[in-house]
Protein backbone atom coordinates (compact mmCIF):
# COMPACT_ATOMS: atom_id res chain seq x y z
CA UNK A 1 0.00 0.00 0.00
CA UNK A 2 1.43 3.56 -0.85
CA UNK A 3 2.37 5.93 1.65
CA UNK A 4 -0.35 8.41 2.59
CA UNK A 5 -0.20 12.01 3.70
CA UNK A 6 -3.15 14.92 4.86
CA UNK A 7 -2.63 18.67 4.44
CA UNK A 8 -4.48 21.70 3.99
CA UNK A 9 -4.28 23.95 0.77
CA UNK A 10 -5.07 27.29 2.76
CA UNK A 11 -6.48 30.28 0.75
CA UNK A 12 -7.35 34.20 1.07
CA UNK A 13 -8.11 36.61 -1.36
CA UNK A 14 -5.84 39.73 -1.93
CA UNK A 15 -7.47 42.63 -3.84
CA UNK A 16 -10.38 40.15 -5.42
CA UNK A 17 -7.57 37.62 -6.35
CA UNK A 18 -6.89 34.41 -4.62
CA UNK A 19 -3.97 33.31 -3.12
CA UNK A 20 -2.82 30.17 -2.11
CA UNK A 21 -0.19 29.39 1.10
CA UNK A 22 2.75 27.04 0.62
CA UNK A 23 5.69 26.22 2.74
CA UNK A 24 9.33 25.36 1.75
CA UNK A 25 10.95 21.89 3.37
CA UNK A 26 13.72 22.80 5.71
CA UNK A 27 17.13 20.55 5.90
CA UNK A 28 19.96 20.65 3.30
CA UNK A 29 18.69 19.11 0.69
CA UNK A 30 16.16 21.70 -0.33
CA UNK A 31 18.52 24.63 1.00
CA UNK A 32 18.67 26.42 -2.66
CA UNK A 33 15.83 24.45 -4.00
CA UNK A 34 12.85 26.53 -5.27
CA UNK A 35 10.65 25.86 -8.20
CA UNK A 36 8.66 22.93 -7.68
CA UNK A 37 10.27 22.51 -4.24
CA UNK A 38 7.34 24.14 -1.97
CA UNK A 39 4.30 22.18 -0.60
CA UNK A 40 1.10 22.25 1.15
CA UNK A 41 1.85 21.70 5.23
CA UNK A 42 1.05 17.85 5.10
CA UNK A 43 2.24 14.81 6.83
CA UNK A 44 1.56 11.23 6.56
CA UNK A 45 -0.81 9.27 8.36
CA UNK A 46 -1.52 5.48 8.98
CA UNK A 47 -4.90 3.54 8.26
CA UNK A 48 -7.43 4.10 10.75
CA UNK A 49 -6.22 7.81 11.44
CA UNK A 50 -8.82 10.65 10.48
CA UNK A 51 -7.07 12.55 7.57
CA UNK A 52 -8.98 16.17 8.35
CA UNK A 53 -7.40 15.45 11.99
CA UNK A 54 -3.93 14.74 10.71
CA UNK A 55 -4.10 17.61 8.36
CA UNK A 56 -4.87 20.17 10.82
CA UNK A 57 -2.09 18.73 13.14
CA UNK A 58 0.33 18.68 10.32
CA UNK A 59 -0.72 22.23 10.07
CA UNK A 60 -0.24 23.00 13.28
CA UNK A 61 2.89 21.18 13.61
CA UNK A 62 4.80 22.30 10.75
CA UNK A 63 3.72 26.11 11.02
CA UNK A 64 2.31 27.07 14.59
CA UNK A 65 -1.03 28.00 13.35
CA UNK A 66 -4.26 25.97 13.75
CA UNK A 67 -7.08 26.28 11.08
CA UNK A 68 -10.34 25.94 11.28
CA UNK A 69 -13.10 26.38 9.60
CA UNK A 70 -16.16 24.65 6.31
CA UNK A 71 -13.26 22.34 5.08
CA UNK A 72 -13.82 21.36 1.49
CA UNK A 73 -12.32 17.58 0.87
CA UNK A 74 -10.13 17.73 -2.63
CA UNK A 75 -10.28 14.66 -4.58
CA UNK A 76 -6.47 13.28 -3.37
CA UNK A 77 -3.53 13.17 -5.49
CA UNK A 78 -0.67 10.94 -6.36
CA UNK A 79 2.82 12.10 -6.01
CA UNK A 80 5.30 10.62 -9.04
CA UNK A 81 7.44 8.80 -5.90
CA UNK A 82 4.11 7.05 -5.04
CA UNK A 83 2.88 8.84 -2.30
CA UNK A 84 -1.09 10.04 -1.98
CA UNK A 85 -1.82 13.41 -0.84
CA UNK A 86 -5.52 13.59 0.49
CA UNK A 87 -5.87 17.42 1.23
CA UNK A 88 -9.17 19.71 2.51
CA UNK A 89 -9.40 23.43 0.80
CA UNK A 90 -9.99 26.20 3.57
CA UNK A 91 -10.10 29.73 3.33
CA UNK A 92 -8.21 31.32 5.88
CA UNK A 93 -5.35 33.79 7.68
CA UNK A 94 -2.04 33.46 8.87
CA UNK A 95 1.27 35.15 9.45
CA UNK A 96 3.55 33.44 6.38
CA UNK A 97 6.48 34.93 8.13
CA UNK A 98 5.73 33.85 11.65
CA UNK A 99 5.27 30.46 10.95
CA UNK A 100 7.53 28.17 13.79
CA UNK A 101 8.09 24.82 12.38
CA UNK A 102 8.63 21.45 14.04
CA UNK A 103 12.28 20.05 13.87
CA UNK A 104 13.48 16.84 12.56
CA UNK A 105 16.74 14.95 13.37
CA UNK A 106 19.25 13.79 10.39
CA UNK A 107 22.67 12.81 9.68
CA UNK A 108 24.40 15.29 8.93
CA UNK A 109 27.14 15.91 7.29
CA UNK A 110 26.23 12.69 5.02
CA UNK A 111 28.31 9.35 6.33
CA UNK A 112 30.09 11.84 9.02
CA UNK A 113 27.75 10.17 12.32
CA UNK A 114 27.07 13.11 13.47
CA UNK A 115 23.02 14.33 13.82
CA UNK A 116 22.00 17.77 13.14
CA UNK A 117 18.40 19.02 13.80
CA UNK A 118 16.87 20.82 10.88
CA UNK A 119 13.18 22.90 10.77
CA UNK A 120 10.67 20.40 8.45
CA UNK A 121 9.57 24.02 7.18
CA UNK A 122 11.86 26.94 6.64
CA UNK A 123 9.83 29.17 5.12
CA UNK A 124 6.56 29.81 4.12
CA UNK A 125 4.57 32.20 1.72
CA UNK A 126 1.27 33.58 -0.15
CA UNK A 127 1.08 32.86 -3.64
CA UNK A 128 -1.21 33.78 -6.33
CA UNK A 129 -2.57 30.40 -8.41
CA UNK A 130 -0.08 31.22 -11.41
CA UNK A 131 2.86 31.80 -8.95
CA UNK A 132 1.56 29.10 -6.56
CA UNK A 133 1.65 26.55 -9.80
CA UNK A 134 5.52 27.47 -10.38
CA UNK A 135 6.71 26.76 -6.97
CA UNK A 136 4.70 23.87 -6.07
CA UNK A 137 5.92 20.07 -6.44
CA UNK A 138 4.71 19.00 -9.54
CA UNK A 139 3.18 15.75 -7.44
CA UNK A 140 0.60 18.34 -6.03
CA UNK A 141 -0.15 20.62 -9.40
CA UNK A 142 -3.80 18.85 -9.27
CA UNK A 143 -4.63 20.21 -5.92
CA UNK A 144 -4.09 23.84 -7.56
CA UNK A 145 -6.24 22.74 -10.30
CA UNK A 146 -8.87 21.47 -8.12
CA UNK A 147 -8.54 24.93 -6.03
CA UNK A 148 -9.23 27.10 -9.08
CA UNK A 149 -12.31 24.75 -10.12
CA UNK A 150 -13.81 25.08 -6.11
CA UNK A 151 -13.35 28.59 -6.53
CA UNK A 152 -15.01 29.26 -10.02
CA UNK A 153 -12.52 30.17 -11.68
CA UNK A 154 -11.27 28.90 -15.11
CA UNK A 155 -8.77 26.47 -15.45
CA UNK A 156 -5.50 27.64 -17.61
CA UNK A 157 -6.26 26.22 -21.41
CA UNK A 158 -3.42 25.68 -23.87
CA UNK A 159 0.53 25.59 -23.53
CA UNK A 160 2.19 27.74 -20.47
CA UNK A 161 3.40 31.31 -21.83
CA UNK A 162 7.10 30.54 -23.29
CA UNK A 163 8.60 32.12 -19.68
CA UNK A 164 6.99 29.55 -17.62
CA UNK A 165 7.90 26.82 -19.88
CA UNK A 166 10.69 24.15 -18.27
Amino acid sequence: MPKQSAGIVLYRFRGGVPQVFLVHPGGPFWKNKDLGAWSIPKGEYLDGEDPLTVARREFQEETGFTVDGPFTRLEPVRQPGGKVVSAWAVEGECDAARITSNLFQMEWPPRSGRSAEFPEVDRADWFTLPEASEKILKGQLGLLDQLQNLLGLPLPSGPPPKEMET
